[in-house]
């Protein structure tokens, strides 16, 4: 018995110093990136910071180098999970001549990192995006969000609809059933914790492999890109905590509060959040002044990543249109 126990202390014993071996290679390999050599890399001129009720928020507001920016129709842009507002580059540079175009990284995403409230339900991020268009005097503007950001733009809208005049939804996150009108936290996996320590690169690389309806598109740029966004100081954590406190809510009540003339967009292809949720989604806007739906073929859940050009196109037409001029709501087909 002796000797069996001693076998089973030195497996155990072994076990353990594996394992502390794994994880101290890990807070080397993985280690987090420090803030300033993230901004050094990924700001750039116009790139500020402002502080909103202690999160040091990064933001661009860009528009007509001609006339007064601030008086230009004003647009929104609201990034992806796991993205940054870096997304919306083609979006921007296709909009700027006209529009005065802010975006912006959420909590636990991009340049912004972690709030030290701690809270990342999705009411402190909409209350975060009221706090941003105070500061920067948004009276009044149309949002597009996509999958996150679309969730995230659905709530905004809902709760000032007197400020937001059009709205773009690509593919909203929280119509995915895994999560969709849930009153709890979606369960997540075992063992989550150890991304805080170690967070390989290879998993971005499946995550967009798999939002993606064409793999080929991915790049290891975009890759490294997420990769090192989420090793920000502080920026894990931060993000595991999203997960945690994420709460859907009655979504499919959410969207029949939309009043606002909507564009919905959606791949084709997409893994995540199926076409077939689209046409459910325009089914349940009946308070909507219009919907448009458009769905791109070979499209995955990435859109404004896989077709920038086409989705920056329709959006741009859609943006234009005066608001009387903009179709009747499109049949669910």
């Amino acid at each position: 018995m002796k000797e069996f126990l001693g076998v089973l202390g030195w497996i155990f014993g072994s076990i353990a110093v594996l394992l502390a071996v794994v994880l101290g290679v890990g807070a080397v390999y993985y280690k987090d990136i420090p803030a300033a050599e993230l901004e050094k890399k990924y700001a750039n001129a116009e790139s500020k910071f402002i502080m909103l009720d202690g999160v040091r928020m990064h933001y661009r507001d860009e528009g007509p180098t001609t006339g007064d920016k601030a008086t230009a129709p004003t647009i929104v842009l609201v990034h992806a999970h796991f993205d940054s507002l870096l997304m919306w580059d083609t979006w921007v540079a296709a909009l700027k001549d006209k529009y005065r175009v802010v975006r912006f990284d959420f909590t636990s995403h991009g340049l912004t990192g972690p709030d030290p409230s701690g809270d990342y339900t999705l009411k402190r991020t909409v209350d975060l995006v009221e706090m941003l268009a105070k500061e920067l005097n948004l009276s009044t503007f149309s949002m597009a969000g996509t999958s996150m950001g679309g969730t995230i733009s659905m709530h905004y809208a809902s709760r000032n609809p007197e400020k937001v005049e059009k709205l773009i939804l690509l593919s909203p996150g929280a119509l995915n059933t895994r999560i969709r009108s849930r009153d709890t936290p979606p369960p997540l996996p075992p063992g989550i914790d150890l991304l805080k320590i170690i967070t390989p690169k290879m998993m971005f690389e499946g995550l967009l492999n798999n939002g993606y309806g064409d793999k080929r598109k991915v790049t290891d740029q975009l890759i490294t890109q997420w990769w090192e966004m989420m090793r920000r100081e502080g920026q894990r954590a931060a993000e595991i905590s999203r997960n945690r406190q994420y709460v859907s809510g009655d979504v499919d009540a959410l969207i029949r509060t939309l009043t606002q003339p909507t564009l919905i967009m959606w791949g084709e292809k997409n893994p995540v959040v199926p076409v077939d949720q689209a046409k459910q989604m325009v089914g349940l806007m009946k308070a909507a002044k219009s919907v448009i739906l458009i769905t791109y073929p070979g499209v995955g859940h990435m859109a404004v990543h896989e077709a920038p050009e086409q989705t920056v196109s329709d959006a741009r037409a859609f943006f234009d249109a005066p608001v009387s001029e903009t179709p009747a709501a499109a049949p669910p087909g």
